[in-house]
């Protein structure tokens, strides 16, 4: 018997539609720049021809339940919402071919990749890491689960509003990599393992959240979130 420190952090999870067990959170991969539109607006368009997929990492200890309130971050006046279609893993897969790719998928669930902007586009312009523009104590938000398993979306409404207010409107098929294209690409560079979640891209519209603020959010045949913006931490 393991005999600690202190007492280990529990296992970060989600709850599963229609299921009493709970999605045990391995690793939280997400694709930058999966959007034409969000590409430009970011001022790094990007060319698919000539291009392949990028990724950074969240902590999975970030991992926030949808209907949360989470506090401000600290160190930012520039907070940003990022609304996504996110995959869950289900099975193992290694250096697995697009034409297999579905056989990973769990399912699907609604999520938001919330950035301190700010600091990402500094850290972006001098070629250093974005974590602390992205890795943000609370800052991946996610719905439950909803079980789809092999089933790879093409399409669907994908949209955010701030306040009731509608921030971001698109659709999954505008995805520059899409699901089989993500899941090949990703398995070449990891062993992806049952309990990774992939959040697959914004579309375009992104912007700032102040404290108070609420937002809501939907993948079309998947499921919606929300988030509220309390006090500063």
């Amino acid at each position: 018997m393991t005999t600690y420190l202190f007492a280990p952090p529990a296992v970060p999870s989600l709850p599963i539609r229609g299921r009493t067990e709970r999605f045990p959170v391995n690793r939280i991969f997400c694709v930058g720049r999966n959007y034409h539109a969000h590409a430009v607006e970011m001022g790094k368009p990007v060319d698919k021809t000539a291009e392949r997929p990028f990724y950074f990492t969240k902590s999975p200890q970030t991992l926030t339940p949808s209907g949360a309130t989470v506090a401000y971050p600290p160190e930012t006046t520039n907070y940003h919402f990022e609304m996504e279609l996110v995959l869950a893993v289900g099975k193992a897969g290694f250096r697995v071919p697009a034409e297999d790719a579905h056989q990973l998928i769990y399912g699907y669930a609604a999520g938001l990749d919330m950035t301190r902007r700010d600091l990402q586009l500094v850290a972006r312009d001098k070629g250093r890491p974005w974590d602390l523009g992205k890795d943000i104590e609370e800052g991946s938000v996610c719905s439950e689960i909803v079980p789809m398993e092999g089933v790879v979306i093409h399409s669907g409404a994908i949209a955010l509003e701030v306040n009731g207010a509608t921030k971001q409107a698109s659709d999954v098929n505008k995805l520059i990599w899409n699901i089989r294209e993500i899941i090949a690409d990703l398995s070449l560079f990891y062993h992806l393992q049952p309990g990774d979640l992939i959040y697959t891209g914004t579309p375009e519209g992104v912007g700032a959240v102040l404290s108070g603020d609420r937002i809501t959010g939907r993948v079309e045949g998947v499921a919606e979130v929300a988030l509220t913006i309390g006090a500063a931490a």
